[in-house]
């Protein structure tokens, strides 16, 4: 656990940074429109970041590697071979030949340089140009411990993200899953966590008891999750800073399905009594509990909308599982998912314009969006048994759980919010329940 306390301490909060915006001028032609449902990935060029020193060479391959995958994993780029580069890039501060791009097709263009300073830190300067428009249109430095170089190639792949989509990226992010090891049955599920690609996964529990649904709080040092501590299933805290676990109230019955506020003071949960489960808000600063829901059916699943107003939640009341809304209060309970089949596990988008869920009909599951209303009802996945989807923080990807089958385990797999872009998360074994982290701070 102390190697995990270092680690955690460089990741998130070990990372003094210096932003510095250049000038050039935009243009409206390099640019990729996020809403289409199957855009052409944008050629982009990016050749492995110029060494300030000759022993930083490494370092700025390995940087320029991780922007290129994060951007191609995306979707919405295709970064060219760089054995096909005409150009070799000698100084990030001499303009680039533009013909010579324009021959291979790119349409965009990003040249770094990573140089380590006296300090012993990273100076990482990167640049991104419109090769089409002769122009650059993006310039950043920033300030890093070494070990931190990973961080730094994703807040490198935000930027550009951002620059030409408009959207927030979703790079510089992190995932809090469920490892899963053992026959089916014995399964072993321990806490853990890694980068947004997969990269850096670190256990947080040593799989003596069994956990499940960790969530993420704003601001993300903080998870709440379900574990099988002792005698009964509870919900349980777990920070990241300081490895520290502690048990959320001291409830005579089972609770489980935890979810933070959108401003990280309260928690929404499931609890149990005799058969029956009834969503309740606790207050984190007073340890003050509200009941919200009092119906005899099965309420759980809650998620906060990111105005912090309502709460989307799943319940059997009528007869079968399906989504309702309320009022933060527990007030204007009312159903919104009326399709065909079973649906459950909400989650509201941080845009706040869609609710993601798992629909049930027959054997298959698969993950779909809706409206807060109900309507535009989407199933978005392909996978004969997906579920539980978590949304990036710029809401437009999800990540979610795919069981293959009792004996081959589960994965974590992504796909854009058109319903395109199907990919795996590269995990130590079998994964399940992600949750994904907002952009770290």
């Amino acid at each position: 656990m102390k190697k995990f306390l270092v680690l955690c301490a460089a990741l998130f909060l070990g990372l003094p940074l210096l932003g510095i915006l250049a000038a050039g001028p935009a243009r409206a032609a390099l640019s990729v429109d996020v809403t289409q449902g199957n855009p052409q990935p944008l050629p982009i060029a990016i050749p492995d970041f110029l060494p300030g020193t000759p022993g930083d060479a490494q370092a700025g391959a390995n940087i320029a590697g991780v922007v290129r995958a994060d951007l191609e994993r995306s979707g919405l780029f295709k970064p060219l071979d760089p054995n096909g580069f005409i150009e070799h890039i000698t100084s990030i501060n001499t303009v680039p030949n533009f013909q010579s791009w324009r021959t291979i097709t790119a349409q965009g263009l990003v040249t770094g340089q990573v140089t380590l300073q006296p300090d012993g830190r990273l100076r990482v300067d990167f640049r991104l140009w419109d090769v089409y428009g002769a122009s650059q249109m993006l310039g950043l430095q920033y300030f890093t411990q070494g070990e931190n170089w990973r961080r730094v190639a994703h807040m490198v792949s935000d930027a550009i993200y951002e620059r030409i989509t408009g959207e927030k990226g979703y790079f510089d992010t992190r995932i809090v899953f469920i490892a899963e090891s053992g026959p089916a049955t014995k399964r072993v599920k321990r806490l853990a966590i890694m980068d947004e690609d997969g990269a850096n996964p670190i256990f947080l529990t040593n799989g003596s008891y069994m956990v499940l649904t960790p969530r993420f709080n704003p601001s993300a040092q903080m998870i709440a999750y379900m574990s099988y501590i002792g005698s009964k299933p509870r919900v349980y805290l777990f920070d990241i800073e300081t490895g520290r676990q502690e048990r959320l109230g001291d409830f005579p019955n089972m609770t489980f399905s935890p979810r933070f506020s959108p401003d990280g003071n309260r928690v929404a949960l499931s609890l149990e009594t005799n058969g029956n489960s009834d969503i309740y808000i606790m207050d984190l600063r007073n340890r003050a509990i509200q009941r919200l829901t009092t119906d005899p059916g099965i309420d759980t699943a809650p998620s906060f909308s990111p105005d912090g107003r309502q709460i989307a939640f799943e319940s059997d009341r009528g007869g079968s599982q399906q989504v309702y809304v309320m009022g933060v209060d527990g007030s204007n309970q009312h159903r919104i998912s009326f399709g065909a089949g079973n649906n459950g596990t909400p989650v509201w988008s941080p845009r706040g314009d869609l609710l993601a869920f798992t629909k049930q009909q027959g054997s298959r599951f698969n993950v779909g969006v809706m409206r807060p209303d109900g309507g535009g009802e989407r199933i978005i996945t392909s996978g004969p048994h997906d579920e539980g989807p978590t949304w990036a923080p710029n809401g437009r990807v999800l990540m979610f759980t795919r069981v293959l089958s009792n004996s081959r385990g589960s994965q974590i797999w992504s796909v854009d919010v058109t319903g395109r872009n199907e990919r795996r998360v590269l995990t130590p074994g079998s994964a399940s329940d992600p949750a994904w982290s907002p952009l770290i701070q």
